[in-house]
């Protein structure tokens, strides 16, 4: 790394990837400067990590926490903000080098839009703004010229393996994913899985959203819709191969028929750290890979028929447009009806389909047209779920 700290700001610190970010950082205090944290709602939590960290200013994007977040900071040096428009102000700030994305949902695209127009590097783990907006941000992001370093572990581990192509060509990716908590069990069973369950992903510690899609395989749809825009290939160059190990996060098929993955444990500290550092490597503290403890490694194929939300990925990604956008809208309004337990595990992807047949087809969506979309397919889906 440079001998400068990296000034960063870590939009959704609180969250699951967030929490890991600081951890970090904690590793590593004499190599980064902590500008901006902030947060939806956990104002109590925002304030003892900003004050922790030193942080230049804080955000709580729920306007009505804000008296909390101001008050727990008071008689420090952080300053206190609210709502998404001082988000969107403080990251285009002179002081920011790098923006760690880790909001979910569409709710890290605007902050997203505003950072890569202040030519900030973007460390990006909110997977959303790219399956809502991939056109649209990879295009913003050339004409501003802001690099985009993948947060998510498998878009981690193509990066890293890509850095050995030395302008060679790219036969295929092969997206890995543990199948979830779902993988061995039968359609009727699944179709009465509570979120109790859903919620017990066997490898990884993950915020309940993406938990939830990691059960239905729309998280795997995601990242395959992230990869296309990230790595520039066609969807139909893209293979979802689980593998319930975890310890494969993803690898690359090179013209030549060689094949290079990347390896490591089940820690999502370790492609945190590497796009936070990159292009650097540094320790981590964390248990190396036992390969003789591990045994095997094991492979399938993923099963659409009873996953059929990686196939309505696919079938998004294709048609084009706006429609991943109304997939991603459709999906958000599910997996929160799904965790409030107004709805059943089979009704999520139900919700998604429907969410994407309703849309308005938009070939070329900029962003005021993206959160448009994401608002008519909130508010369908909300209506057809019968929710307030």
């Amino acid at each position: 790394m440079e001998n400068a700290k990296r000034r960063i700001a870590i939009l959704g610190a609180t969250g699951s990837i967030g929490r890991q970010a600081l951890d970090v950082v904690s590793k590593h205090r004499d190599m980064f400067d902590v500008e901006l944290l902030t947060a939806n709602t956990s104002a109590a939590e925002l304030a003892r990590m900003a004050v922790e960290f030193d942080a230049n200013a804080a955000v709580i994007c729920n306007k009505d926490k804000y008296g909390e977040l101001s008050s727990a900071l008071a008689g420090t040096d952080v300053k206190a903000f609210c709502g998404m428009d001082s988000v969107e102000s403080l990251v285009q700030g002179d002081n920011i080098d790098m923006v760690l994305t880790a909001m979910v949902g569409f709710s890290g695209m605007r902050p997203t839009s505003a950072a890569i127009k202040a030519g900030k590097t973007i460390a990006l783990a909110n997977k959303e703004t790219l399956v809502a907006g991939g056109s649209y941000i990879m295009g913003l992001a050339q004409e501003y010229k802001a690099p985009i370093i993948p947060v998510d572990s498998e878009h981690s581990a193509i990066f890293q393996c890509l850095l050995g192509a030395t302008g060679n060509g790219i036969r295929k990716i092969l997206l890995t994913g543990s199948g979830g908590p779902f993988r061995t069990w039968k359609t009727e069973d699944i179709a009465k899985a509570s979120a109790a369950d859903a919620l017990k992903h066997p490898n990884w510690q993950m915020g309940a959203k993406i938990t939830i899609d990691s059960s239905t395989l729309m998280n795997k749809g995601f990242e395959m819709i992230e990869a296309r825009w990230l790595f520039d290939m066609a969807p139909s160059d893209i293979e979802v191969v689980i593998h319930p190990e975890s310890i494969i996060h993803s690898m690359v098929e090179y013209e030549d028929g060689a094949v290079i993955a990347q390896l490591g444990c089940p820690d999502m500290r370790l492609p945190i750290q590497f796009a936070l550092c990159f292009p650097q490597r540094f320790p981590l503290g964390n248990a190396p890979l036992d390969f003789a403890s591990l045994g095997r490694l094991t492979f399938e194929k993923p099963d659409m028929e009873r996953f059929p939300c990686l196939k309505f990925a696919f079938d998004a990604i294709a048609r084009g447009g706006n429609i991943p956008c109304a997939m991603n809208a459709a999906n958000e309004v599910a997996v929160a009806a799904f965790l409030a337990g107004k709805i059943n595990f089979p009704e999520i992807a139900d919700t998604v389909n429907f969410g994407m047949s309703a849309a308005s087809f938009i070939e070329k969506p900029g962003l005021e047209e993206l959160i448009a979309t994401h608002e008519e397919i909130m508010a369908k889906a909300s209506e057809k779920l019968g929710i307030k």
